[in-house]
């Protein structure tokens, strides 16, 4: 028996991605598609490239009934509400937004500029990284889906956690990662031959990355001109750094073996390796002279970054094979 799935904020980059991939899933029944400012569009013809024929209707709660699954593509500090209600009205959910991604509610009026009111859910949101969580998301009622950056970031650094005393990133990602809405730092001028830093020392991506490798990192997010992928390159000195660079690998290979979608390299990946799929491709480099490992990872921001391990979470929910309806 198919289950519906919901796509609460279906406008969007992730959105739409995220109702693409359900409407083409051999178990899961498309549900409602919500949008506040394309109400009656159909989803087709604002992204063609997807074939979505249905419209996008007015965002209800009630559009989903118990037992349905429902993913909230919303932005940071706009889901809580609707994601409280949706869980308490008996539908599992898969938040897309930050909303319930950190699990200490004083982190949210530092980071978001809010004061979350449901403690008991961000207590028991998994975060949504089945590299990680696997079993605990497939009983979970609400799913907190990863960050693009830190869903990089943590899988290139994972195998390491525990060993980990001082980290450093650089990631960057491309355009679509800022979101639908058009602004002057992501006009075609603006972005163009040029990579720019931004939201230095302040990114929101920052605690949720060191809450998932239990480490303080420095982390800086720039822009690159491309449209979609997204690489961190980590910098990691070690407490008990591997003998060479044969046990790293052995170590990174060991640690995602049955992993489907992560995929361990031995020359850094570059974004077109993994874009419109929902693969993770991880180079991790013994630097021996210096006690360190820079490990690599690349993704598809809006895939494997949001829709795609969206839908890898719902599939584990709905007791599906992890890999079903995903490249």
């Amino acid at each position: 028996m198919s289950a519906t799935v919901h796509v609460f904020g279906g406008a969007g980059f992730a959105g739409a991605q995220l109702a693409a991939l359900v409407d083409a899933h051999p178990h899961f029944r498309l549900g409602a598609i919500t949008a506040r400012s394309d109400e009656g569009t159909r989803l087709v013809d604002i992204y063609p490239q997807y074939r979505v024929a249905a419209a996008l209707q007015s965002p209800d709660p009630a559009l989903a009934a118990r037992g349905d699954f429902a993913a909230v593509c919303y932005p940071h500090a706009a889901a809580s509400e609707l994601v409280a209600t949706l869980v308490d009205n008996g539908v599992r959910v898969v938040d897309v937004s930050a909303d319930h991604r950190l699990h200490d509610p004083a982190l949210y009026p530092e980071w978001y500029g809010f004061d979350h009111s449901r403690h008991d859910l961000l207590a028991e949101a998994v975060y949504g990284l089945p590299e990680a969580h696997r079993e605990r998301i497939r009983g979970a009622r609400l799913v907190a889906n990863p960050g693009c950056y830190p869903t990089a970031a943590v899988i290139a650094l994972l195998p390491l956690a525990g060993r980990l005393s001082d980290v450093v990133i650089d990631a960057k990602s491309g355009v679509s990662g800022a979101g639908k809405t058009p602004t002057d730092a992501v006009h075609f001028s603006s972005v163009t031959e040029n990579v720019t830093p931004y939201k230095v020392l302040s990114h929101r991506h920052e605690p949720e990355i060191a809450q998932e490798l239990g480490v303080d990192v420095t982390f800086t997010p720039h822009l690159v001109a491309a449209d979609r992928g997204e690489m961190a390159s980590c910098y990691a000195r070690l407490t008990d750094p591997p003998a060479s660079q044969d046990d790293l690998l052995d170590l990174y290979r060991a640690h995602y073996d049955g992993h489907p979608f992560v995929e361990i390299v031995e020359r850094p990946p570059g974004l077109r390796g993994v874009q419109h799929t929902n693969y993770v491709q991880v180079c991790p480099l013994l630097d021996a002279r210096r006690g360190r490992v820079i490990a690599f990872g690349v993704i598809d921001n809006i895939v494997k970054g949001a829709a795609g391990q969206a839908l890898q979470n719902l599939n584990l929910m709905a007791g599906r094979p992890e890999t079903e309806g995903l490249l």
